[in-house]
């Protein structure tokens, strides 16, 4: 079977080449399609502050940090941030000035439904996200809105958060609040950001919230309710919804390009299971049959097995829920910024998802680094993931939701430039060379923010914000500059394609 997919791969890659030829004849690879999305991306709990003012309620990144402060670099929390709650007009100033044509960000749930529940519905929050919207559309810029990018109201964790099956109610009528709301305006939906790490929450303690150390089964819990709710949403809006606001709801998806450390088959297997625990656990069901990938399914009902459970770690999906489930997406989301190499192998304690995975994750200390120890510089890798994708759910067109570098701040970031231009040359190639149908871009960060448990030190804006100043100002680096030359003229520069 790996021989024969790797035998597909070559003819689809000697029908790239040709269209390839074709292209570069033409002149037009550096080009972006008509209509291309080319903007930035931001989350509510990284930039907004303001963490308790005007009725917004406790998320569990405000619990987390405020009970255990030594979970975060220098006990650096979200409570002001880059205060754009209150300065919010200048982000959009900011997008101007890049040429951004759309803005990806989040609504806090907290700041909307101080509870989780539709018992408190929090005018002020409403308000300001009305405002952002109103502004971004004023001046040209599609809103792009995620739902739930990580910030889950703190009432809701203390009744299980993510792994009690009853979440799905709870995100359903905070959605169906958000279509009401909002709708008429925003076109563009992402009901969860990378449920993968959200579910690691659920598994591990100290860098995500909530913190809750159930390695191997509260991950998979978790899955299997953003699974169901984020089909549930996707249904309301097909059925109460699309006819009158005409929309688009999808997912985002987090993942690296694995590549394999050797071409025997053992690898390549490790290769095609890594993705399958990673991506397919999530795109499998929504995308294709409605269920998990039967790779996962074996391996995690043999590991629960083997270890002496009644069941498996990994709930099952009814019939009846397989067929609401797949299907379940207008267009798949995609946040990735590196390379990993794998290899097979055991790693992790028992129970947990590294073990089901038999799979071992390293990077080449070869490759060039960033401020961030996970993200080595790889474009090649970036081109090589999303024609896999295209491959694996053929139909569904893709929007990298996230893409970026980390540094230290610098104004004159040469090496976030650098990035930039190379990765986005590799995407125009997919697009242009191998067919992929990609809808649109989002460089991560607009501006610097809160990098979650690592603070303020790791930078991964097209703006600079000081954190030590009152104002927050928002400078531009030498990367907005590229960025609106790229965004504006609708082209890459022809020297990060040789």
């Amino acid at each position: 079977m790996v021989r024969y997919a790797a035998a597909v791969l070559w003819a689809l890659a000697a029908a790239a080449a040709a269209t390839a030829a074709a292209v570069a004849n033409s002149g037009a690879v550096n080009k972006f399609p008509d209509g291309f999305l080319l903007g930035a991306a931001s989350a509510a709990y990284q930039i907004e502050g303001a963490w308790n003012e005007d009725g917004k309620g406790e998320n569990i990144w405000d619990h987390m940090f405020h009970e255990h402060p030594e979970y975060a670099h220098n006990g650096e929390n979200g409570d002001v941030a880059c205060d754009s709650y209150h300065k919010y007009a200048e982000d959009v100033e900011a997008l101007k000035g890049i040429g951004a044509t759309a803005y990806r960000f989040s609504i806090s749930w907290s700041r909307v439904l101080p509870t989780g529940d539709l018992d408190v519905i929090n005018q002020a929050g409403i308000d300001y996200y009305n405002n952002i919207i109103n502004l971004l559309l004023e001046n040209g810029i599609e809103p792009m809105v995620t739902m739930y990018h990580w910030d889950l109201p703190q009432a809701l964790q203390y009744i299980g958060g993510w792994p009690n099956p009853l979440m799905v109610d709870y995100f359903v009528e905070y959605a169906r609040l958000l279509f009401d709301t909002f709708g008429d305006r925003v076109k563009w939906w992402t009901t969860i950001n990378e449920p993968y790490i959200v579910a690691c929450g659920y598994s591990s303690s100290g860098w995500q919230a909530p913190s809750q150390n159930a390695p191997g089964i509260g991950n998979y819990l978790a899955a299997h309710t953003m699974i169901r709710a984020h089909a549930r949403v996707y249904r309301l809006y097909e059925q109460e919804y699309r006819a009158t606001q005409n929309g688009k709801v999808g997912i985002a998806l987090n993942s690296d390009w694995y590549e394999p450390a050797e071409d025997t088959d053992s690898y390549l297997e490790a290769q095609e299971r890594m993705f399958q625990f990673q991506l397919g656990l999530y795109a499998h069901p929504i995308l294709l049959d409605g269920d998990y990938p039967a790779v996962v399914r074996q391996r995690v009902d043999n590991n629960s097995a083997a270890e002496g459970r009644p069941r498996s770690r990994l709930p099952s999906f009814t019939e009846e829920e397989k067929q609401y489930i797949k299907g379940s997406a207008d267009f798949i989301g995609i946040n990735t910024y590196t390379t990993t190499i794998v290899e097979p192998g055991d790693s992790g304690g028992v129970p947990s998802f590294e073990l089901d995975t038999g799979v071992i994750r390293y990077q080449n200390e070869s490759w060039p680094g960033s401020s961030a120890s996970w993200l080595k510089v790889v474009p090649w890798g970036f081109r090589k993931l999303l024609n896999w994708m295209s491959n694996e759910y053929p139909g569904y067109p893709i929007v990298v939701t996230e893409n970026g570098y980390g540094d230290w701040g610098e104004l004159d970031d040469q090496r976030r430039i650098d990035y930039y231009g190379s990765y986005l040359a590799e995407l125009l190639k997919a697009i242009n060379e191998d067919g992929v149908n990609i809808l649109g871009y989002m460089a991560w960060s607009i501006m610097d923010n809160l990098e979650w448990a690592s603070g303020y030190e790791l930078r991964f804006g097209i703006y600079r914000v000081d954190f030590n100043s009152t104002d927050l100002a928002r400078i531009p680096k030498a990367s907005a500059s590229f960025m609106g030359d790229i965004f504006r003229n609708k082209t890459v520069p022809d020297e990060y394609f040789q």
